[in-house]
This record gives structure tokens, sequence and C-alpha cells, in this order.
């Protein structure tokens, strides 16, 4: 039965000391029964006491980390089935994965291309996770894990079933412990063994959820901790049906399966490897290993995991206040609209391709877009004619003219009424932006 947080509360301390991180101790309980904390993070806890909250702290799927650094890989560690219930923490860690005898200088130069990738989604940037080496079965994994260690600024995944080969491997990767794949049910014994020495997480790799079951718990009897599932599905409609059984029971902390899990495109057409990635990013998937490093591909599986593990009760936002585009001066023009990211970032888009420097001015509507905002009176006369003064936009140009959305052109009246800026309405579709400049008599600069 869950103990309630009064209930957890009467066996903690009580010194609300916030080492925990948070200033109290019935805070701190509230979080244990939450299962956002662990009881591991109250540094003044007894023998005592932990025997008595003895699996409430636990959380129902263990938090692994791969790798060290700031590019190390966090999976795992969540707390529910449905984002709408409660946000997704620990965003899928994306892996391209490497034949281990490709060449060494055509792998460190598309290794370090890895490193380098980025992608701007509404003003976020976002790169890979991991890189993962696969053994071919002659003897190159060793000296493709070394050259891969040199270069590489991400955590990397060791793909072999071959414990001495393994072995071998460990020794050349260097500081940033790697993910061991994979522990199977002939050789488990020295896979772990393997891991306890190095200090490295492991994955199961079982034929069936029956045997993923046996040997995790296996694993985690011989003292590895840090494990990842992986059912030995590859077909589409069973690796979903595992990856939601697998949740499931780690929410009812069945603890065999309370682990994050690790998903294989194996499509033969690449566009069907990546739908196959993106459902699996959406159904649970801890890791997802790909074998193609093609811009496009990879940018829909960013895109993808930005949608699932964003808060759906916070859209994104950004800052309010002053933002330029180009390099605008006195007279350049000033713009108006929400802190929405996505409602931001078509405004801006628009203004650049007009190639007109301007001033866009946001104004703090909790992430809202234009019409939602005015609907809920966020984005009203008031809130605009005070954001125009508390940003000193005044102070950067020599005009007092200010671009409202075309869809908000009631607010006209009131808000020149409010902040003595003449209000120009501007057209109801942001793509309309570069038109309507120009006939304002704007010119790029």
């Amino acid at each position: 039965m869950e103990l309630t947080a009064i209930e957890i509360f009467k066996h903690l301390p009580n010194e609300n000391c916030g080492e925990c991180g948070v200033p109290t101790c019935l805070a701190f309980a509230m979080k244990l029964a939450q299962k956002q904390a662990s009881l591991d993070e109250c540094p003044r806890v007894t023998d005592e006491m932990r025997a008595a909250l003895e699996g409430q702290s636990a959380p129902p799927m263990r938090t692994v980390k791969i790798g060290a650094g700031e590019r190390a890989c966090e999976i795992g560690g969540e707390t529910s089935l449905f984002r709408h219930e409660e946000k997704f923490y620990r965003p899928c860690g994306i892996a391209v994965e490497f034949a281990s005898n490709t060449a060494s200088d055509e792998l460190k130069q598309r290794i370090e291309e890895l490193n380098e990738l980025e992608f701007d989604r509404v003003g976020m940037m976002f790169g890979l996770d991991l890189v993962a080496l696969r053994d071919m079965g002659d003897g190159s994994l060793v000296g493709a894990t070394e050259a891969a260690a040199e270069v590489s600024a991400l955590p990397l995944v060791l793909m072999s079933e071959d414990p001495a080969v393994m072995g071998e491997a460990l020794q050349k990767s260097g500081d940033k412990p790697p993910l061991i794949y994979a522990a199977t049910a002939e050789n488990l014994e020295a896979m772990v063994a393997l891991a306890k020495q190095h200090s490295c997480p492991l994955a199961i790799k079982a034929a069936g959820l029956e045997q993923l079951a046996e040997l995790s718990e296996k694993a985690a009897e011989e003292g590895v901790e840090d494990l990842v599932l992986d059912s030995g599905a590859r077909a589409s409609g069973e690796v979903l049906r595992h990856q939601t059984i697998i949740r499931r029971a780690a929410l009812k902390k069945f603890r065999a399966f309370g682990y994050p899990t690790i998903c294989f495109p194996a499509s033969e057409d690449q566009e069907l490897r990546v739908l196959q990635a993106c459902s699996y990013i959406a159904k649970y998937a801890g890791i997802v290993v790909v074998d193609f490093m093609d811009r496009p591909s990879l940018l829909t599986l960013i895109t993808e995991r930005l949608n699932i593990y964003t808060d759906p009760q916070k859209p994104l936002q950004v800052e309010a206040g002053i933002h330029e585009v180009g390099e605008p001066n006195a007279e350049s023009p000033v713009l108006t609209t929400t802190n929405f990211s996505l409602t931001y970032y078509i405004v801006e888009g628009d203004v650049s391709s007009g190639k007109v420097p301007a001033w866009i001015v946001t104004v703090d509507t909790e992430g809202t877009s234009v019409l939602t905002a005015w609907a809920a009176e966020t984005f009203t006369p008031e809130s605009i004619a005070q954001t125009l003064e508390k940003s000193g936009i005044g102070e950067k140009v020599s005009h007092k003219k200010v671009i409202i959305p075309g869809g908000v052109a009631v607010l006209k009246g009131k808000l020149e009424e409010a902040s003595g800026w003449e209000v120009l309405v501007g057209p109801r579709e942001s793509s309309g932006i570069p038109a309507y400049l120009r006939e304002q008599g704007y010119h790029s600069g």
C-alpha cells in the first residue's frame, strides 16, 4: 500500500535543513509520495527511517546514466504512462550506429560531425546523444572503440555479445563509462562481471518478455543496478506492445521491468526506419539506435522527441521583452506579439524573410498564441502598454509607432490611450509582414 505524504513525513528527520534541495521535510515527503525524489537525496536519513520507508522512495523506473561530463546521457526515471497526466522527464537518447569495421579515419570524421551536429527548434539547440559501435565479428570492435573514444564527445554504446571482445573494447573506452550491449541468456554471468568491473550500465537482451524479466532479476541480484532492457522484438507492432507492457509493469512496481528500454528500427527501407524510430520515441523508448545520419531524418527524430518530452501543460515560451531581427536602428519598425515560441519564431522568420531590420517586443502571455491570449485577456492594451514601457523600447527608437497583429485590430484605440504610442494594424497572417513593411515605407537593411 502506498504511503501518503503525511505518513512519509512522520518518518523523516523533520529538521528542515534544505540539504535535499527543497526547503522543508514536508515538501520532500510530498516529492517522495509523487515518485519525484529518492530517499537517498536526504543526507540525514537513518537506517531506521530507511527501513520504515523501504520501497516508497524508489521511483518505479530507475534512472540510468551513460557516460560522464556535460554530455552524459540520462534515461529512465519516468513516473507516468500518459504525458497529459504528468510530463515525461528524461528525453529518449538518440544513438547513431556504426559498423566496427568502418575505416578509422572515416569513423573519426563521422563522429566529429555528430559532435557538432545541432538543430535549432523554436529557439532551442538540440543534438544527438550517443554513438553506437556494432561488433562485426572480425575483431575490429577494439580498434573502433579506441578510435571513437579519442574523438567522441558523446557517450558510447558498445554492441557485442562476446564477453572476450567486450572486455578488450572496454579497456579502450576511455573515462566515460559506455553502455554494454548486451547480456543474454548465454553470456549473462560474464557480462555482469564486466559491468561491475568497469562500473558500466548493462543492456539485457532477451527472447521475449518472460526471459527479459528473468535475466533482469538475475543481473540485479548480482549487483548490477543500472540496466537497460531489450525484449528482442524487432517488428513494429511487437515492439510497441512490449514497450507498453514494460512501462505499465514498471509503474505497477514490477521491479524486473523497472528500467529504461532500448529499441532498434529494423525495416529495410530508411523512410520506414525513421517512422519506426518516431513511434518508439513516442512509446516509451529510453534509447533509439539508428543507422543513418542525414540531417532531414535526424531532424525528424529530434522534432518528434521535442514534441513528446515537453510539458503539455506549459507551452514553450521565449523571454518577454525586446528581440532584434537583423541589426535594427532608431528608425526601424517595432512589432509586438506574444511570447509563445511558435508564434514568435514564425513572426521572426517572416520579418527576416522581408530583410527589414526590426524590433519585436514580446508580451508575457504565459506562452499562448495571439488570439488565445486575447481571449484569455493576457494580450490586452494594458499588458502591451506595460511591456512597451518596461522593455525600454522607447529609448531605442526615435519614433513611437508599434505594429500589432491584424487579428487583434480591436485593441488599437485603447492601446493608443494606454501607451501614448501610435498603433498600426499589421496583417492578419504573419506571412504578410514583408509586404506590409514595404507598404509602410521600410526597406531592407
